[in-house]
């Protein structure tokens, strides 16, 4: 079942999520959420949704980057960003590590729709969690992989891009298409030099 998506200026978006037990993870009303996170992440479509997002103040999020979405990106896009694509999962109660420098790009959210603007995040991540079998798992991602777990980690925790974003550099997607879709590195420093 697609889920509404909350947007900002809801107070669930703004407070930190509570962790969850092995035995809730398990349970089959929470296996059952999962399965609607995928779908209405899908349908939206994103590449992420945490659980707050759809109300819900748990430290959960499902994450997948389709290939179809990566095919859709101007030429070169997908390998500046080091985006490739990632199979569908599951975090849970996770525990984020930065492993390299921050690097800009642009980012956009379900909860803030219509807009987007660069954002430093790093490069490379460790993330410790549970699966949605309870499990313990270790993830090291790097790229946009590791932009899509930062973001929706900073979602359970109350935090959304644009408590990151360089606010200069913050607009709608109507203009970022037609004026900085395909803009280099060095072209989108105009946006924040001062």
């Amino acid at each position: 079942m697609v889920l509404p998506i909350r947007e900002a200026g809801e107070i669930v978006l703004r407070r930190p999520a509570r962790e969850l037990t092995a035995g809730e993870i398990v349970s089959p009303e929470m296996q059952s959420l999962i399965a609607d996170m995928f779908e209405t992440m899908r349908a939206a479509p994103g590449v992420g949704l945490a659980a707050p997002q759809i109300g819900l103040p748990l430290q959960l999020a499902v994450i997948e980057d389709r290939q179809e979405y990566i095919d859709k990106a101007p030429p070169g896009q997908a390998a500046a960003r080091e985006r490739l694509a990632v199979a569908p999962h599951v975090i849970v109660n996770p525990r984020l590590t930065p492993e390299e420098d921050a690097i800009e790009f642009f980012e956009g959210c379900l909860s803030l729709p219509g807009f987007t603007a660069i954002v430093p995040r790093a490069r490379a991540v460790r993330v410790d969690c549970l699966n949605e079998r309870g499990e313990p798992v270790t993830i090291h991602a790097r790229g946009w992989y590791a932009r899509i777990l930062q973001h929706e980690i900073d979602h359970l925790g109350g935090t959304l891009y644009i408590d990151r974003m360089l606010s200069r550099s913050f607009m709608n997607r109507e203009n970022f298409e037609r004026y900085w879709k395909n803009a280099t590195p060095g072209e989108l420093r105009k946006l924040t030099d001062v």
